[in-house]
């Protein structure tokens, strides 16, 4: 019973937490001349994957593989064509010209990477595919590249205003910094309270681990994600919104996947590719958006076509079994 009560105060928490941490990285950005995309990229990135990497490192030291990839999967198909889609709907997001042909690129490589490191047996002609400790060590050199860039970009670019209007509050660095540390404290334990609750809904069916880890753990870890870009849109904050979502699947990937790897050899199943290969195809599909209509930005009718999208991959998951 107490499980079920902490799913339904878990949402409340992640919103609450959504709005500290998007107040808190909005005023940071605005005080030191850094852009809310790169601090959407990092802090907020960070702060919205701590679910993930907390279900997935405890389900690598738990033995429970399958759920760990399937989480990292599920949770990036569900941040594009789910969060993004729900965050259009709320409002436009115009895509800054540096993420169309920079992260958001290097957020494809992350899922490419992924498909050719987990595809021993189709590639290497192995008995069996394993995402192993030397890959994750792989994973792990991409992820510190990315932040390399990232922080390059932060010091050495002109930055750029958020979009939105400027915190009207005067900036105390004491009161952004407990938004922000609040704020990702209210979604990871949110997060981890709406899952616990959830997977307890769902084993009572008897659903198998790589099930709940593609849609119940998948959804639940990534409403962090969901409850900061949303919150970002309403606000007009759009670079949070895309960084956040561009960043998360870059630290789920190459970050999150590649320490749980380290932790412990993750197994592959080839019947996976069907969901990494709609990972990619989100991803691409992402970028191909932006050329089609307004230039470089995801409108509402895209929204709602990632939201259908979403839905009818869930539905194959629930039909597949």
């Amino acid at each position: 019973m107490t499980t079920y009560i902490l799913f339904f105060i878990g949402f409340a928490l992640l919103i609450k937490g959504a709005d500290w941490l998007v107040t808190g990285a909005s005023a940071l950005a605005f005080r030191f001349g850094v852009s809310a995309l790169v601090v959407g990229l990092t802090i907020v990135a960070f702060g919205t994957s701590a679910p993930e990497l907390v279900v997935s490192l405890l389900a690598s030291i738990n033995g429970s593989t399958d759920l760990a990839v399937a989480n990292i999967i599920g949770s990036n198909i569900a941040n594009i064509l789910l969060i993004l889609g729900i965050s259009a709907i709320i409002y436009p997001l115009a895509v800054q010209k540096s993420t169309v042909w920079k992260e958001l690129p290097f957020a494809f490589l992350a899922v490419l990477v992924l498909l050719v490191i987990a595809n021993d047996q189709l590639l290497d002609g192995m008995s069996a595919s394993v995402i192993s400790r030397i890959d994750g060590l792989v994973l792990l050199a991409f992820f510190g590249i990315f932040l390399y860039y990232i922080f390059g970009t932060a010091f050495n670019s002109p930055s750029e205003k958020a979009s939105g209007d400027e915190p009207a509050t005067t900036f105390i660095p004491s009161r952004a910094a407990l938004q922000i540390v609040g704020g990702m404290a209210g979604l990871v334990v949110g997060g981890k309270w709406i899952v616990d609750g959830a997977v307890s809904f769902a084993s009572s069916f008897g659903v198998s681990e790589a099930l709940i880890g593609l849609t119940i753990v998948a959804i639940g870890t990534s409403l962090p994600e969901l409850a900061t870009s949303a919150v970002a849109a309403y606000k007009k904050n759009v670079d949070i919104a895309v960084g956040n979502i561009v960043g998360s699947n870059i630290f789920n990937v190459f970050w999150i996947l590649g320490a749980s790897a380290i932790v412990t050899p993750l197994p592959f199943a080839t019947t996976a590719n069907v969901d990494l290969l709609v990972a990619v195809g989100a991803t691409l599909l992402l970028f191909l958006a932006l050329f089609v209509g307004r230039r470089h930005t995801v409108e509402r009718w895209q929204g709602v076509l990632f939201v259908i999208l979403y839905v009818a991959y869930i539905t194959y998951l629930i039909i597949r079994g």
